[in-house]
């Protein structure tokens, strides 16, 4: 009967060791981190292309006071600042799934 009981005793415990690890594996496992975490910068990056394209959109329109020469001037201004805007926002988005995939 001892030496049921003792088999008894350390298979539970290899069972209750064998669950522990498997349950911290499962928490530690970056598979459903990267997954939330890749949704919410695709999230941010969408956010931040739509928010630049309506702030250019708003500025390349004209002022009722500038004149034709200004309103080209700031064009171009305007044209530059939001192509290396663009530039840098998918430069961001591929450096991301380099360091990440």
């Amino acid at each position: 009967m001892k030496s049921l009981a003792k088999k008894v005793v350390i298979y539970s415990m290899v069972a209750i060791l064998q669950c522990g690890i498997g349950a911290a594996t499962l928490e530690a496992s970056p598979r459903q981190d990267n997954q939330q975490n890749h949704a919410r910068d695709n999230r941010d990056r969408n956010e931040q292309s739509r928010y630049e394209n309506e702030r250019h959109e708003r500025e390349m329109q004209r002022r009722h006071h500038e004149s034709e020469r200004e309103w080209h001037e700031r064009q171009r201004f305007e044209n530059e600042r939001h192509d290396h805007f663009v530039r840098d926002i998918e430069a961001a988005a591929i450096i991301y799934l380099l360091l990440n995939h």
